[in-house]
């Protein structure tokens, strides 16, 4: 556990632990690890040899499902989100990365790709690429829900608050099922929208959460020079990285709740590091082409 101190001009009152879960596996990481674990367990169980699931292009779950099937032996594809990225493979870091590790590509359509759950849909991927095991976009599913249960062990049990990243809600379902009746799960969401609440009611077990919707910074993959700043002056003091989707909004909302006196004082903040690193480099090119201050 790391737990960081009053440094400078981004103090803290109350004490504050990271969980890094970012170090699992170098590319494997986080959420996409726990989130995968079951998973390969079930696809080897049904003696599938090939993986498919869903993605954009930058996908955390698009570079760790490549990574996982290089390493574990399974074919891969994944179905990207926007045709004109097919000739953009090799200038994008996530892809190109996803390829090296023996990933096939599908580029459909943004329409197409709302339709990714429909069954004429699958039943047109399963007609183009024959038998294969299934994975939802970012990896939520129910055996994905127990994987992320496992995030949280006893030694965890002294703490007020567990904080994580939301994108599609699977890892704060698993929180909030392992959670103790004393602790309260706080997700801060990359997106937009309410429809988050419905996701992980789904799956969750327990009422002890509650989502921060105030630093989405815009929505999934936008950013400001504010939050860009901060992620930088974090990584300087506290030698750890964050990343511009998820955990970097996330730890950005936590001080503000703490300059806020959102928790009580001498409240245990844990704080749960979920990965997503592999974005910084897609994001710097965006940053680099819009002339802004780039991640360092």
């Amino acid at each position: 556990m790391l737990k960081f101190e009053d440094k400078g001009d981004l103090s803290v009152d109350n004490q504050v632990y990271i969980k890094p879960e970012y170090l699992i596996h170098p590319h494997i990481s986080g959420n996409k690890y726990r989130k995968l674990k079951y998973n390969l367990i079930e696809a080897k169980r049904l003696q599938k040899k090939c993986l498919l699931t869903f993605g954009g292009a930058f996908s955390n779950h698009i570079a760790a499902v490549a990574s996982a099937g290089q390493e574990f032996g399974f074919e891969t594809i994944g179905v990207i989100r926007g045709e004109e990225l097919q000739s953009k493979i090799d200038s994008n870091p996530t892809l190109s990365f996803a390829e090296t590790c023996g990933m096939r590509f599908k580029f459909v359509s943004r329409q197409d790709y709302k339709c990714k759950t429909d069954d004429h849909f699958l039943f047109e991927l399963h007609k183009e690429f024959g038998d294969f095991y299934l994975i939802p976009e970012g990896g939520t599913n129910e055996l994905a829900i127990k994987g992320c249960e496992e995030i949280l062990t006893k030694y965890d049990n002294h703490y007020d608050y567990v904080c994580c990243s939301v994108g599609t809600g699977g890892t704060i379902s698993g929180l909030i099922n392992s959670a103790l009746p004393h602790q309260k799960i706080l997700g801060f969401p990359a997106l937009k929208g309410e429809f988050l609440q419905e996701e992980i009611a789904k799956f969750a077990t327990h009422t002890n959460w509650e989502l921060i919707t105030n630093y989405h910074f815009g929505g999934y993959a936008k950013v400001s020079d504010e939050l860009i700043a901060f992620i930088n002056t974090f990584k300087r003091l506290h030698h750890i990285p964050l990343d511009p989707v998820y955990t970097g909004k996330m730890m950005y909302g936590i001080y503000d709740l703490i300059k806020k006196n959102y928790f009580p004082k001498d409240s245990k903040i844990l704080v749960i590091h979920s990965g997503g690193l592999q974005g910084i480099d897609g994001m710097n090119q965006k940053l680099k082409q819009q002339k802004k201050p780039l991640i360092v």
